[in-house]
Protein backbone atom coordinates (compact mmCIF):
# COMPACT_ATOMS: atom_id res chain seq x y z
CA UNK A 1 0.00 0.00 0.00
CA UNK A 2 1.03 3.37 -1.27
CA UNK A 3 2.16 5.30 1.92
CA UNK A 4 0.31 7.91 3.87
CA UNK A 5 1.41 11.94 2.98
CA UNK A 6 1.83 13.44 6.57
CA UNK A 7 3.64 16.30 5.26
CA UNK A 8 1.16 18.36 3.27
CA UNK A 9 0.97 20.96 6.04
CA UNK A 10 4.98 21.82 5.66
CA UNK A 11 4.21 21.77 2.23
CA UNK A 12 1.63 23.94 2.45
CA UNK A 13 3.17 26.72 5.20
CA UNK A 14 6.47 26.67 2.61
CA UNK A 15 3.83 27.26 -0.49
CA UNK A 16 2.50 30.15 1.17
CA UNK A 17 5.97 31.78 1.64
CA UNK A 18 7.13 30.95 -1.62
CA UNK A 19 3.53 31.98 -3.62
CA UNK A 20 1.48 34.55 -1.26
CA UNK A 21 -0.95 31.95 -0.64
CA UNK A 22 -3.69 32.24 2.30
CA UNK A 23 -3.80 28.26 2.49
CA UNK A 24 -4.52 26.26 5.25
CA UNK A 25 -2.92 23.15 5.92
CA UNK A 26 -3.57 19.89 3.46
CA UNK A 27 -5.46 17.01 5.36
CA UNK A 28 -3.87 13.72 5.72
CA UNK A 29 -5.42 11.66 2.89
CA UNK A 30 -4.49 8.40 1.31
CA UNK A 31 -2.84 7.81 -2.14
CA UNK A 32 -4.26 4.71 -4.36
CA UNK A 33 -1.97 1.75 -5.23
CA UNK A 34 0.01 2.67 -7.91
CA UNK A 35 -1.85 2.80 -11.48
CA UNK A 36 -1.30 0.80 -14.58
CA UNK A 37 0.79 3.41 -16.37
CA UNK A 38 2.07 3.02 -19.81
CA UNK A 39 5.23 4.64 -21.20
CA UNK A 40 4.93 8.34 -22.21
CA UNK A 41 5.39 7.61 -25.56
CA UNK A 42 4.54 5.48 -28.65
CA UNK A 43 5.64 1.79 -27.84
CA UNK A 44 7.65 0.17 -30.64
CA UNK A 45 10.02 2.43 -31.07
CA UNK A 46 14.14 3.60 -30.12
CA UNK A 47 14.14 5.05 -27.27
CA UNK A 48 17.33 6.98 -25.15
CA UNK A 49 17.05 7.22 -21.48
CA UNK A 50 19.45 9.41 -19.36
CA UNK A 51 18.87 7.39 -16.68
CA UNK A 52 17.18 7.92 -13.09
CA UNK A 53 17.79 11.35 -10.94
CA UNK A 54 16.33 13.18 -8.44
CA UNK A 55 13.93 16.30 -9.76
CA UNK A 56 16.95 18.73 -9.48
CA UNK A 57 19.74 15.70 -10.52
CA UNK A 58 21.48 15.88 -7.30
CA UNK A 59 19.45 15.63 -4.50
CA UNK A 60 16.40 14.28 -2.81
CA UNK A 61 13.75 11.37 -3.66
CA UNK A 62 14.52 9.96 -7.18
CA UNK A 63 11.15 10.62 -8.67
CA UNK A 64 12.55 11.25 -12.41
CA UNK A 65 13.78 10.04 -15.38
CA UNK A 66 14.78 11.20 -18.80
CA UNK A 67 13.54 9.60 -22.08
CA UNK A 68 13.75 11.02 -25.56
CA UNK A 69 11.56 8.30 -28.05
CA UNK A 70 12.89 8.37 -31.61
CA UNK A 71 9.67 10.37 -33.10
CA UNK A 72 10.31 12.74 -30.35
CA UNK A 73 6.03 13.03 -29.12
CA UNK A 74 5.43 12.94 -25.75
CA UNK A 75 2.09 11.26 -25.03
CA UNK A 76 -0.71 10.59 -22.02
CA UNK A 77 0.76 7.47 -20.22
CA UNK A 78 -3.08 7.38 -18.50
CA UNK A 79 -6.26 9.35 -18.88
CA UNK A 80 -6.84 12.40 -16.67
CA UNK A 81 -6.87 16.06 -16.22
CA UNK A 82 -4.01 18.69 -17.85
CA UNK A 83 -3.10 21.39 -15.57
CA UNK A 84 -0.33 24.09 -17.47
CA UNK A 85 1.53 25.50 -14.79
CA UNK A 86 3.02 28.93 -15.85
CA UNK A 87 6.09 30.91 -15.66
CA UNK A 88 7.84 33.86 -16.89
CA UNK A 89 9.16 31.64 -19.76
CA UNK A 90 5.94 29.67 -20.83
CA UNK A 91 4.01 26.61 -19.34
CA UNK A 92 5.09 22.79 -18.65
CA UNK A 93 2.77 20.24 -18.21
CA UNK A 94 1.23 17.96 -15.35
CA UNK A 95 -1.91 15.25 -15.61
CA UNK A 96 -3.73 14.59 -12.38
CA UNK A 97 -4.91 10.73 -12.71
CA UNK A 98 -7.19 9.16 -10.50
CA UNK A 99 -5.97 7.64 -6.91
CA UNK A 100 -3.88 11.02 -5.90
CA UNK A 101 -1.33 10.59 -8.58
CA UNK A 102 0.05 13.28 -10.69
CA UNK A 103 2.95 12.76 -13.38
CA UNK A 104 5.02 15.90 -14.72
CA UNK A 105 6.55 16.83 -17.98
CA UNK A 106 9.00 19.30 -18.25
CA UNK A 107 11.29 20.64 -21.15
CA UNK A 108 8.63 19.76 -23.52
CA UNK A 109 7.86 22.00 -26.77
CA UNK A 110 4.76 22.77 -29.37
CA UNK A 111 2.45 21.82 -26.06
CA UNK A 112 -0.99 20.21 -27.96
CA UNK A 113 -3.01 20.06 -24.54
CA UNK A 114 -4.70 23.03 -22.43
CA UNK A 115 -5.51 23.53 -18.90
CA UNK A 116 -8.10 21.30 -17.55
CA UNK A 117 -8.33 19.01 -20.65
CA UNK A 118 -9.32 15.76 -20.20
CA UNK A 119 -6.97 13.41 -21.59
CA UNK A 120 -6.86 9.70 -22.55
CA UNK A 121 -3.82 7.55 -22.38
CA UNK A 122 -1.51 8.11 -25.85
CA UNK A 123 -2.95 11.42 -26.62
CA UNK A 124 -0.53 13.59 -27.55
CA UNK A 125 1.12 16.06 -25.14
CA UNK A 126 3.66 18.11 -27.29
CA UNK A 127 7.45 17.11 -27.88
CA UNK A 128 10.73 16.41 -26.29
CA UNK A 129 12.79 19.63 -26.13
CA UNK A 130 15.04 21.89 -24.33
CA UNK A 131 11.99 24.48 -23.14
CA UNK A 132 12.89 25.62 -19.39
CA UNK A 133 10.10 27.86 -18.45
CA UNK A 134 11.15 27.97 -15.11
CA UNK A 135 14.30 27.34 -15.01
CA UNK A 136 16.53 24.73 -14.50
CA UNK A 137 18.78 23.09 -17.28
CA UNK A 138 18.90 20.89 -20.27
CA UNK A 139 20.81 19.09 -22.80
CA UNK A 140 19.38 17.61 -25.57
CA UNK A 141 16.04 17.34 -27.08
CA UNK A 142 14.18 15.07 -23.63
CA UNK A 143 10.96 14.85 -21.89
CA UNK A 144 11.99 14.94 -17.87
CA UNK A 145 9.13 12.37 -16.53
CA UNK A 146 8.43 12.66 -13.13
CA UNK A 147 5.97 11.05 -10.53
CA UNK A 148 3.94 12.71 -7.66
CA UNK A 149 1.45 11.76 -5.12
CA UNK A 150 -1.05 14.30 -4.77
CA UNK A 151 -3.77 13.35 -2.13
CA UNK A 152 -5.94 16.42 -3.02
CA UNK A 153 -5.58 17.74 -6.56
CA UNK A 154 -8.09 20.77 -5.15
CA UNK A 155 -5.25 21.50 -2.19
CA UNK A 156 -3.63 25.09 -2.84
CA UNK A 157 0.19 23.08 -2.80
CA UNK A 158 -1.48 21.27 -5.95
CA UNK A 159 -1.41 24.67 -7.88
CA UNK A 160 2.27 25.19 -9.29
CA UNK A 161 1.90 28.08 -11.34
CA UNK A 162 4.47 30.95 -11.15
CA UNK A 163 6.46 28.51 -9.14
CA UNK A 164 10.26 28.36 -9.89
CA UNK A 165 11.60 24.97 -10.90
CA UNK A 166 14.03 24.88 -8.16
CA UNK A 167 11.23 25.28 -5.85
CA UNK A 168 9.47 22.27 -7.46
CA UNK A 169 12.35 20.08 -7.99
CA UNK A 170 13.08 20.60 -4.36
CA UNK A 171 10.62 21.47 -1.62
CA UNK A 172 7.91 20.20 -3.46
CA UNK A 173 9.96 17.13 -4.80
CA UNK A 174 10.87 16.42 -1.12
CA UNK A 175 6.82 16.27 0.12
CA UNK A 176 5.04 14.41 -2.90
CA UNK A 177 7.37 13.17 -5.44
CA UNK A 178 7.65 9.38 -5.67
CA UNK A 179 10.44 7.41 -6.84
CA UNK A 180 11.07 5.80 -9.77
CA UNK A 181 12.79 2.78 -8.40
CA UNK A 182 10.66 -0.32 -8.65
CA UNK A 183 7.53 1.17 -10.75
CA UNK A 184 6.48 -0.51 -13.57
CA UNK A 185 5.69 2.29 -16.89
CA UNK A 186 4.84 0.41 -20.37
CA UNK A 187 6.03 -3.06 -19.17
CA UNK A 188 8.61 -2.37 -18.20
CA UNK A 189 10.42 -2.35 -14.54
CA UNK A 190 12.86 0.53 -13.65
CA UNK A 191 15.28 0.49 -10.99
CA UNK A 192 16.90 2.92 -9.52
CA UNK A 193 20.97 3.05 -9.24
CA UNK A 194 22.94 4.07 -6.68
CA UNK A 195 23.91 7.24 -8.24
CA UNK A 196 22.51 10.21 -10.13
CA UNK A 197 21.19 8.78 -13.74
CA UNK A 198 22.04 5.71 -13.67
CA UNK A 199 19.48 2.53 -13.48
CA UNK A 200 18.46 -0.44 -14.93
CA UNK A 201 14.83 -0.79 -17.38
CA UNK A 202 13.96 -4.28 -17.61
CA UNK A 203 10.97 -5.92 -19.74
CA UNK A 204 9.05 -7.88 -17.44
CA UNK A 205 7.91 -10.32 -20.78
CA UNK A 206 11.19 -11.15 -21.50
CA UNK A 207 13.45 -10.02 -18.83
CA UNK A 208 15.96 -8.13 -20.83
CA UNK A 209 17.78 -5.68 -19.04
CA UNK A 210 18.71 -2.02 -20.38
CA UNK A 211 21.74 -0.27 -18.12
CA UNK A 212 20.89 3.51 -18.15
CA UNK A 213 21.99 5.90 -19.27
CA UNK A 214 21.06 3.51 -22.65
CA UNK A 215 18.98 3.03 -25.35
CA UNK A 216 16.14 0.48 -25.52
CA UNK A 217 13.40 -0.50 -28.01
CA UNK A 218 10.02 0.49 -26.32
CA UNK A 219 8.24 -2.70 -27.21
CA UNK A 220 5.21 -4.16 -25.19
Amino acid sequence: MTKLHVRGAVLAAVMTAACGLLAAPAATAEVAPFPALALPFKAGQQVYSAGIHSDDGSTGVKNAVDLSPADRTVRAPLAGTVHLQHCAGGDWVTIDHAGGWRTGYYHMEDIKVTDGEQVEAGDELGSTGNALPCGGSSTGAHVHFTLWTLPDAAAPEANWDGLAYSRVSTTVAAALGEPIDGKTLGGWLFTAGADQYTGTATHLSDHAVTQLPGHFRAKL
